[in-house]
């Protein structure tokens, strides 16, 4: 079996990438039909029910101005309520039919069973479950001193999509909806300073790819991964403060990264796709090949991530992400986590998770 083995690992890489250059161009316009079928027969989501998680700013922000635009009934889901009262009126500016703004904690189950009933319970349906809430980071992994922030990274990337997914299921069975997910690139090609976010993200990407397979279409999934992009996920911020159970950014400087910093492009490019029912949406395209150097030239890629690592001078920031590890903080986008900064009045959250945060924490070195 070893001697098989051995010598299949010769032959199939070299002849599975000769075939795929052979099939290429048949692929290529069985995809184009594909596109233009699922573009001219696309969902009309007019009067039909869209569910926001992480709704308050970036990408769910301008995906619900995007769903509003097509006339649709928004339900918007985050912590900041008081961002969510903007938006919503935003929203039914651009043509929503009816707004409803809920906030909620997606890593809480109950929370996520709260959100879904009211949804049920007012407009009798969900067509569409969109996951956006995510927490960022940018920190070499090794320089963590305080690993108490950890878990709030994996709860907010990954669970804080599971819960309403499996919540709302049931009822997008009934009306055979989609659900679509915020992923990254992240999820297969290695960042420097973004490891656990990494992490996170390719259990996502898996768990959904699963999920595909055993709801045999009944309910679509659409898998939109952007490459590095300027948000409030990547900016580097200058000063912060507490506000309750929120951190609120202040004043800063933003640095616009590949992607060009469009997130407007990236949200109308989601909402497009999740219409047409496409299995993924990416922005932009060009960074699949390295994912063909991963699996057939793995070392091409570490080669690279090393040059532009030397280019760069310094472990203290990395090339992809201008200012991580220099003046960088976990970086929020969507729903924000539990109190990262506590309250002597509050006991809602557990201390472990809670840690008391300051600018002389590791995750916040500030210049």
């Amino acid at each position: 079996m070893g001697l098989v083995n051995r010598v299949l690992d010769m032959v199939v890489p070299p002849a599975s990438l000769v075939m795929l250059a052979c099939a290429w161009p048949a692929l290529c316009f069985i995809s184009t039909c594909e596109w233009i079928y699922s573009a001219v027969f696309s969902e009309d989501m007019e009067d039909k029910v869209v569910l926001i998680t992480g709704a308050s700013s970036s990408v769910g922000e301008q995906i619900a101005y995007e769903y509003a635009k097509k006339r649709t009934n928004l339900v918007l889901v985050a912590r900041r309520e008081n961002r969510l009262r903007g938006i919503s009126e935003n929203a039914l500016e651009l043509g929503a039919k009816h707004v409803m703004i809920i906030a909620a904690d997606v890593v809480k189950e109950d929370d996520c069973r709260r959100f879904v009933t009211e949804t049920i319970n007012f407009y009798g349906r969900v067509d569409h479950l969109v996951n956006t809430a995510i927490l960022g980071h940018a920190f070499y992994f090794e320089e963590a001193a305080d690993t108490s922030f950890f878990p709030r990274l994996l709860d907010i990337n990954f669970w804080g999509n599971v819960y309403p997914t499996y919540v709302a299921l049931p009822y997008l069975h009934q009306s055979n909806g989609r659900i679509v997910v915020n992923a990254s690139i992240e999820s297969w090609l290695p960042a420097p300073t973004m490891s656990l976010y990494a992490a996170a993200k390719a259990a996502l990407v898996n768990f959904y790819d699963t999920l595909r397979f055993e709801l045999n279409d009944e309910v679509g999934i659409t898998i939109a991964t952007h490459g590095w992009m300027g948000s409030e996920m990547t900016r580097t911020k200058s000063m912060l403060e507490a506000e309750g159970s929120e951190i609120q950014w202040k004043e800063g400087t933003e640095t616009q990264l590949i992607c060009g910093g469009y997130i407007e492009e990236f949200a109308r490019l989601i909402v497009s796709g999740a219409c047409r029912g496409d299995a993924y949406v990416k922005c932009p395209n060009w960074y699949d090949v390295f994912f063909v150097y991963r699996v057939f030239a793995p070392k091409v890629l570490s080669w690279t991530f090393r040059v532009l690592l030397a280019m760069h001078g310094t472990r203290r920031s990395s090339p992809l992400m201008p200012g991580a590890g220099k003046g960088m903080q976990p970086l929020l986008e969507g729903s924000s986590p539990r109190k990262l900064l506590t309250s002597p009045t509050s006991s809602q959250y557990s201390p472990q998770y809670s840690p008391q945060l300051s600018p002389q924490h590791p995750f916040f070195k500030m210049e």
